[in-house]
């Protein structure tokens, strides 16, 4: 049994280093990041993401090579040859408040701002774009707290067989605009 197998997937993993958070400084790794992390033991080889990416297999492969390098998926058991599959070793990923501090979000917060336009294009003219915002009066501690309940109550609600959703949230003071 692999080390991959035996060890089981993390509920959140901290990113605290800037190179991991590099490594989702693109929003195809992020969609793949979002693939792997689907589900308990889904595993795919390159050519599978690929597939159910929409994108070529070969321009993905670059970008599988630098989240496994920053140690967000892993090799997992089984494939044939040199289709070997991957797996996200976390469902959720966060990134450390002394990271978000420091100034190396730009790409992360490109990449999600890219998705979210990108599922606006995509999905907003047939109603299957949802958004809402709201201004409230909580704690920035508590805003976080209604987050993770969000993330774990959306594992909880998953269904097998289902198409993935995702689901975005910010939380921020007020802009002067």
């Amino acid at each position: 049994m692999s080390a991959a197998q035996s060890r089981p997937l993390l509920d959140v993993l901290t990113l605290e280093q800037p190179e991991q958070l590099k490594a989702l400084g693109h929003p195809l790794r992020l969609r793949v990041l979002e693939t792997l992390g689907a589900g308990s033991d889904e595993h795919l080889t390159n050519r599978e993401l690929a597939n159910k990416l929409g994108v070529d297999p070969g321009h993905l492969h670059f970008h599988v090579r630098m989240l496994l390098k920053a140690g967000l998926i892993e090799l997992a058991e089984g494939g044939q040859g040199r289709e070997k599959p991957y797996r996200a070793v976390a469902r959720t990923v966060r990134v450390a408040p002394e990271l978000l501090a420091s100034g190396f979000t730009s790409d992360l917060r490109a990449a999600m701002l890219e998705e979210v336009q990108r599922g606006w294009g995509e999905h907003g003219s047939a109603g299957t774009f949802r958004a809402a915002q709201i201004t409230s009066r909580l704690r920035p501690e508590r805003a976080l707290e209604l987050i993770t309940e969000l993330a774990e109550r959306a594992r909880e609600l998953e269904e097998p067989g289902v198409e993935p959703l995702i689901i975005t949230t910010v939380f921020h003071p007020p802009t002067n605009g």
